[in-house]
């Protein structure tokens, strides 16, 4: 494992990697309030059978981080960094594994390359109506007034507590360790306007959802190869929104796993093994 950083358009960009340069590009996606730190037990796995590059997007981990007041944070912007990262490592053709707010990163990547993507696995990453939860109800109603007393609000959703509840809700009881919570508690509060960048994200969330359509029509256009991995008792990103890929996309295996949020914590080795098994060679 390298742990390395590069500068992109002016701004410090870390990324782990390992596994042969000689092998297909793997690209993992994180959330946007979590960090590369999240892959921390599957890229060894995936490392023997590809070239593995998990990035941390600017505001996150251990990127450079500006301040929201000097920095558009909005999901096509966050693209737009990553783009220019691939460039400057010469990653053209890749797999790319999507969790959380890496979906719509992910397939923002996709929409403009089409041709790039070798396969997607989707953890826990939506791109469909069905797949949000009831929280997302009232942020809808947030997103057609975002007023500054809503948005204070929403900032308790960064909350140590709530953080902490997202890794532990739907698995079972001593099934998750606390260094991933700890973590990204840790990366919560290391400066202050980390709540205000994941607050406007939180608000430019709804062009994603006007993007869900788009994603949708890359499915049924390209059919890529296609793995759901989907911690199936997930609040935030619900099961049906696993189970409508096989909409759009025939290409596409579906595992619902005993697991919440970050089923990566607890299943990361089988989810290693359904990648593998598909794509190793």
């Amino acid at each position: 494992m390298q742990y390395k950083t590069i500068d992109v358009e002016g701004l410090s960009t870390f990324y782990r990697e390992c596994g042969s340069k000689d092998k297909p590009v793997m690209l993992l996606l994180h959330g946007t309030a979590t960090s590369s730190y999240m892959f921390r037990n599957l890229m060894p796995l995936l490392g023997q059978t590809f070239h593995v590059i998990a990035p941390d997007y600017i505001g996150c981990g251990n990127s450079a981080a500006p301040d929201h007041t000097k920095f558009n944070y909005t999901y096509e912007h966050l693209t737009d960094y990553l783009d220019a990262l691939l460039e400057e490592l010469r990653v053209e053709k890749f797999y790319m594994y999507v969790f959380d707010d890496g979906a719509p990163i992910g397939f923002n990547l996709a929409r403009r390359h089409p041709y790039n993507i070798l396969g997607i696995v989707s953890q826990n990453g939506n791109i469909y109506q069905e797949g949000l939860g009831p929280e997302w109800n009232e942020r809808q109603q947030y997103w057609k007034k975002p007023t500054q007393e809503l948005r204070e609000k929403y900032k308790a959703i960064f909350s140590p507590d709530v953080i902490k509840s997202l890794y532990l809700t739907g698995e079972k009881a001593n099934a998750i360790s606390p260094d991933g919570y700890a973590m990204d508690i840790y990366n919560s509060q290391k400066d202050n306007d980390f709540v205000e960048r994941q607050s406007d994200l939180l608000v430019d969330y709804q062009n994603n959802v006007k993007n869900y359509s788009d994603y949708q029509n890359f499915l049924r256009k390209h059919h890529p190869d296609l793995i759901v991995a989907w911690g199936r008792n997930d609040p935030r990103y619900i099961y049906p929104g696993a189970l409508a890929f096989q909409r759009d996309d025939s290409d596409v295996d579906i595992h619902l796993l005993n697991a919440g949020h970050f089923a990566l914590e607890s299943h990361y080795e089988e989810i290693a093994d359904l990648i593998c098994n598909k794509w190793g060679k």
